[in-house]
């Protein structure tokens, strides 16, 4: 049995992982949505006393609660809390899973990769989406369920820039593509190839990746598929840059 930590990404909480979650018990594993401060069911919270490092502190509470050995699963925005937690104390993790990610650069914050979102700004939060582009595959029903549960997400937690050590770097590490959404192992081998310090990890022993044929939110439109790749990321499979 493996315990999963699922950590949403921006305007979605725990109910974005319910199918992955039915998945993943049945299956005989723990599996713990995560849902941070400011949204799902936490929407009543100050957004304006919510940044970067709240969600970060709600991610490790959820860790510092199971026992040592969680693989810790993190989509979107939610690898920004996820890595700076894990950064903390990366003894407590087993593995590490990017759903559709890529991971940040210290002192960096989602707008320095993605500036657009502040475009959805409205005071302290940013409005959800008007639609998900029908590239990603979410099923009208899914779509329907997204429209009504998103919530306004937390500008700071956008603008924060994360504080790492280095220390998630020890980490075995596994990068779940979607290629819907345009990152594929083919893109990561091209990074690589730059010879950029920021990519070496991309080829270490312990670094597995998976390819996806959905969109951004496999969660939403892929859930059984994805509950597969994570119970065999937690088994160290997947590929490597160098095709083994």
């Amino acid at each position: 049995m493996t315990t999963f930590v699922l950590v949403p990404g921006l305007w979605m909480g725990g109910w974005a992982w319910d199918a992955v979650v039915a998945e993943l018990t049945a299956r005989g594993h723990r599996a713990i949505p995560v849902t941070l401060p400011g949204l799902g069911e936490r929407a009543g919270e100050d957004a304006a006393a919510i940044g970067l490092a709240e969600h970060t502190d709600a991610v490790t509470e959820v860790l510092d609660a199971q026992e040592p050995g969680a693989v810790l699963v993190a989509h979107s925005y939610g690898i920004f809390p996820s890595l700076a937690a894990v950064d903390r104390q990366p003894g407590r993790v087993e593995r590490l899973v990017f759903v559709d990610t890529g991971f940040p650069e210290p002192g960096e914050s989602v707008v320095t990769q993605m500036p657009h979102l502040l475009e959805a700004a409205d005071g302290h939060v940013l409005r959800v989406p008007s639609e998900i582009d029908a590239v990603h595959g979410v099923p009208e029903a899914e779509l329907e369920r997204y429209q009504r549960l998103a919530t306004p997400h937390p500008v700071r937690t956008i603008t924060d820039p994360i504080a790492l050590t280095g220390a998630w770097l020890k980490l075995p590490t596994t990068g779940v593509f979607c290629l819907a959404n345009g990152l594929s192992l083919e893109v990561a081998r091209a990074l690589h190839a730059t010879g950029d310090p920021r990519f070496a990890k991309l080829a270490e022993p312990g670094v597995t990746f998976f390819e996806l044929a959905t969109g951004h939110y496999p969660m939403l439109s892929a859930p059984t598929e994805l509950a597969d790749v994570l119970v065999r990321a937690a088994a160290g499979e997947g590929q490597s840059l160098q095709g083994q």
